[in-house]
Formats: C-alpha cells, structure tokens, sequence
C-alpha cells in the first residue's frame, strides 16, 4: 500500500508508550506532509519527556515550510517547565491547517490534551497510537491495548488508528517491523482500530511485503545523530 496522507483529518495527534519512536514517527511525518501540501503545522505538546522533543529540530522543520509551535517560552530545549503555548489554538481553530499534535508518552502526557478536547470530535481528528513491540509494556496486546485505554479515558477521545514503528534503531531489520505487524495486527483486532502506517528506515522498507495492512512510510532517523 502506498502512502495517502491525504486521507488522514486535518488534525493528527500523535501518541504512544515512552521510547515509541513517536516523536521520530512526527517530524518524518510532516515532513512528508509538507510534501503534499501547504500549511502545515507540528506542535510539540511533550511536556513530560525533555529527550527527543521535536521542538529540537524547529529549524530544519521551518527551513522546510513547516510552522513549529512549542513550549511558552519557544523553542529552547533547556527549558523543561510544563507549559503549553497559547498558540496552539490557532492552528487547531483554522480549518485551512494541517495540524499534527506530538503528545508526551501514556496518559500522563496525555494530560495536555484534555483542554482541547472540544475540538477532537469523532470525524473530525486522527489519534494515532505509535506501537513498538520492543519496549516494556507494549510488548504484548495487553499491554498496548492498556496504555491505549488510559489514555483515551485520559483525553476522553478514542484512538482511531494504529502506528507499527517496532524497531531497534539502526540494527532494525524485515523480522522486526514484520513481528510489530503481528502484534499490531492483534491489537487491532481486539479493539477495532485499522493500522494506519508501517514505518521503518527506507533500506528495510523496500524490502517488506506489499500486502501489509497500513500505508509505509519510509523515515529518516532525525532525532538521532550518526553516532547514537
């Protein structure tokens, strides 16, 4: 299946367990986005985890037409106080906006949310819920299938899709996005939510079957450097 990011609502939020790779899974993401259209924003809503912020790579995301929106006081990195920006609404409130929320890990970073919950009406957003079968806790359906649920009580909006970003950062081969799928694929059964994306490093993407369920979208690896 092709990517058709075209499908997706206007307003996408981007959620999973800590070390999910979400955030990385965001930037490719609008990236990707920006691709097919204009008017893209990514607001970086991860008030709980000061590593991998997207905020971190606002420049490069600007250099290519996408607004960043960030903490209260901008973009800095060093500041780790829990405060969301005002200006997140405007782009959630303007229907000519591609929006895509990057949300803090389980329902404690899920928290931020909440206040805009008026506005995450069924039809009207995507909650993507970013799996990867090798972290703790989301390494089995019920512990996906857990995290999902507090944090849709959390939010009090429901997940309406499913990520399978299962990887081993650089050493990821076929074999493991391929037992993320199953695990993905299970989840997907037992709560009745469509697996959206299969994303995965581009060698490994080209090597994956082509009758998976979910659209593949090949990323580059952002928020690592070289080195990590």
């Amino acid at each position: 299946m092709t990517l058709d990011i075209n499908n997706d609502k206007r307003i996408r939020i981007i959620i999973g367990h800590y070390g999910s790779g979400k955030t990385e899974f965001a930037v490719n993401y609008a990236m990707a986005l920006r691709k097919l259209t204009s008017n893209v924003t990514l607001c970086d809503l991860d008030i709980v985890n000061p590593y991998f912020r997207s905020r971190e790579k606002a420049s490069l995301l600007e250099e290519n037409g996408i607004h960043v929106i960030s903490g209260a006081f901008g973009h800095s990195a060093n500041l780790d106080l829990p405060m969301v920006s005002p200006n997140i609404l405007a782009p959630i409130q303007n229907a000519d906006m591609q929006v895509i929320l990057d949300v803090g890990g389980d329902a404690v970073g899920a928290r931020v949310l909440a206040r805009f919950t008026a506005y995450f009406k069924p039809g009207a957003y995507d909650m993507f819920f970013v799996i990867n079968a090798n972290r703790e806790q989301t390494q089995d359906v019920l512990g996906v299938t857990s995290h999902i649920r507090n944090i849709e009580d959390t939010v009090g909006a429901k997940v309406t899709g499913l990520i399978n970003n299962t990887h081993l950062l650089r050493e990821t081969d076929v074999l493991e996005v391929l037992k993320g799928q199953q695990l993905a694929m299970e989840v997907s059964k037992a709560l009745n939510i469509p697996i959206k994306y299969i994303s995965a490093m581009e060698k490994v993407t080209r090597q994956l079957p082509t009758d998976l369920e979910g659209a593949i979208l090949p990323i580059q690896m952002y928020m690592r450097e070289d080195w990590m």
